[in-house]
């Protein structure tokens, strides 16, 4: 292995471990997002049905 590769690597390796977190956070907040609107709306509907009034 020259030199050149492992530098290369060692750069590959830096962008990925900097990377990584980062897409999983994004990822995971995206998903965790989804989770929590469709489990309001479900609440939402089995709430009561009466408008209430604030005059």
């Amino acid at each position: 292995m020259s030199l050149i590769d492992g530098i290369f690597l060692t750069i590959l390796n830096t962008v990925v471990c900097l990377a990584l977190p980062k897409l999983l956070s994004v990822i995971l907040t995206v998903k965790n997002q989804n989770t929590e609107s469709s489990k309001s709306a479900i609440t939402s509907q089995g709430s009561n049905s009466e408008i209430p009034s604030f005059s």
